[in-house]
């Protein structure tokens, strides 16, 4: 089409980049960001994204792309050469900015992405089969896939359908909690992602024949950062969980602006708001609030109401 090859690899990952805007904006109110928002997150999220997932995969497998004869390489995206966590990492960034310059919470946004990955990821790995690539080692099991090469035909575990089938199961896991019941704190829904994926990415990169690896070392790179992330991930889940109300950050990272208490809302009142995040100060500032200990709130223009200043503290 108009002198370019259309590779069904290409139409996959765009398809799980369409499909995955298309439900963050369905699913906007849930998420409480606005049309406006989401379609900012996706005019970001896929070159941020792209670029992300492009540096990754050259600084893992430099050889091919560094050195003389060999630059014109990188900007050869039609090639292939992508890796999914620097996707992630790209888009992470590129929400953060964006959380910074709009003061929304990044917990929120990451909420949306987490969402979004899993769409596009399940989508997106289809690509990897038609591109015959991403797959495992040999296998005799019935679900095997078969390759043709010149030497004949091979059975190899089909690892692509393997994740995207884990990360269907991923979303329609949140999907149901997030209809059922609503998050407890911004990022909730990605930890939760982080955690999922990073399980199921660490024990079917094992199979897999096409892995980057740390210089000078067996360790696969991916497995390495799936384990890290899971384990980073679990934890914050735990500690969430334990302490029973919500945090202002998300992994380290604060919200752009800490939440301040409604003036004369009540504790409870503030611990139901789902859309905010909640610091025990917050707690303290609604708990202390005069119109929440049963006396008449004092209004400066009632001199009969006004305390004595000298019960002030000073």
């Amino acid at each position: 089409m108009f002198g370019f090859r259309l590779y069904l690899y290409g139409l996959f990952i765009t398809a799980g980049f369409v499909l995955a805007g298309v439900y963050m904006y369905v699913r906007r109110d849930m998420l409480k960001l606005t049309k406006d928002n989401v379609l900012d997150l996706i005019i970001l999220a896929v070159p941020c994204g792209l670029l992300g997932a492009r540096i990754y995969y050259i600084l893992f497998n430099a050889s091919q792309y560094i050195g003389p004869g060999k630059w014109q390489n990188i900007i050869m995206f039609r090639e292939g050469g992508l890796a999914v966590y620097g996707g992630v990492i790209g888009g992470a960034i590129a929400f953060y900015v964006y959380s910074r310059i709009k003061k929304i919470p990044i917990g929120k946004l990451l909420d949306a992405a987490g969402f979004g990955l899993l769409i596009g990821q399940a989508v997106g790995r289809w690509g990897n089969f038609f591109n015959r690539e991403a797959y495992g080692v040999g296998t005799d099991l019935p679900w095997r896939m078969g390759l043709t090469t010149n030497t004949g035909t091979i059975y190899v575990h089909p690892t692509f359908l393997y994740e995207s089938l884990w990360n269907i199961a991923g979303l329609a896991m949140m999907h149901y909690f997030s209809k059922k019941t609503e998050r407890k704190y911004n990022g909730q829904y990605f930890l939760f992602y982080i955690a999922w994926y990073g399980l199921g990415r660490f024990m079917i990169e094992g199979l897999r024949t096409d892995s980057l690896f740390v210089y000078g070392t067996d360790i696969r790179v991916s497995q390495l950062l799936a384990a890290l992330s899971l384990a980073v991930a679990v934890l914050l889940l735990v500690r969430n969980r334990l302490r029973g109300y919500a945090i202002t950050t998300v992994a380290g990272i604060p919200d752009p602006e800490p939440v301040l208490a409604f003036e004369g809302a009540s504790a409870s009142e503030c611990a139901a708001d789902a859309d905010d995040l909640w610091t025990d100060d917050d707690f303290e500032s609604c708990d202390d609030s005069p119109a929440n200990d049963g006396s008449d709130a004092v209004s400066p223009e009632d001199p009969e109401k006004d305390p004595d200043p000298s019960d002030d503290d000073v």
